[in-house]
């Protein structure tokens, strides 16, 4: 069973900035859409942002402009930038395909963004 590996959370004050890594096999990196998800506490999980395997990119509207997505497949790496970082992005980030595989999801990143 093939499992993310998130990394690079954190607490950090309001107006801050995090960058958070994930890591997978290469297979996965190679022919799939990547996908950043978060959850917060009493929600559902939800798309943050996607990468496509060309580079495309897509957004939630609640992190439009702050966060970048990005992906280096020779690392078999994902990246989020978050940048500008508000109270409500407080949550668990994980990384899995876009779609979501349901076998993929890892522990999640820890983003917690208080004064």
């Amino acid at each position: 069973q093939v499992q993310m590996v998130e990394s690079g959370g954190g607490l950090v004050q309001p107006g801050g900035s995090l960058r958070l890594s994930c890591g997978a096999s290469g297979s996965i990196f190679r022919f799939n859409a990547m996908g950043w998800y978060r959850q917060a506490p009493g929600k559902q999980r939800e798309l943050v942002a996607r990468v496509t395997v060309g580079g495309s990119t897509n957004y939630a509207e609640a992190v439009q402009g702050r966060f970048t997505i990005s992906r280096d497949n020779a690392k078999n790496t994902v990246y989020l930038q978050m940048n500008s970082l508000k109270p409500e992005d407080t949550a668990v980030y994980y990384c899995n395909t876009f779609p979501y595989t349901r076998g993929y999801w890892g522990q999640g990143a820890q983003v917690t963004v208080s004064s």
